[in-house]
């Protein structure tokens, strides 16, 4: 019983240890065009996000909004992705065999 009050307490480290190192992880998309700049960290979180100033007009809008979209799925994906990754050594220690980890 306290070998096992152990190892769940080292695997509670371990999971506090590597949401820590996603909250410093940066993850950053660009449009096709390099307009458009989103960056998450890998706690899926938005950090920041930059619009070159030529679509800022009205004429642009359209345009903008869905490049908005584009890129900012693609940052999520990839922050998604590295959280899984980081994630999945812990899980399986904890004996959680998830589907797809």
């Amino acid at each position: 019983m306290l070998d096992k009050m152990k190892q769940l307490y080292q695997l509670q480290k371990k999971a506090k240890e590597i949401q820590k190192n996603l909250r410093n992880i940066e993850i950053e998309a660009k449009s096709s065009n390099g307009l458009v700049t989103v960056v998450y960290n890998g706690e899926q979180k938005m950090v920041s996000i930059d619009l070159d100033q030529s679509l800022l007009g009205p004429d642009h809008k359209q345009q903008l909004e869905q490049t908005i979209v584009r890129v900012v799925a693609e940052a999520q994906s990839r922050a998604q992705a590295i959280a899984t990754e980081k994630t999945k050594g812990v899980m399986k220690e904890m004996g959680m065999n998830i589907p797809g980890l």
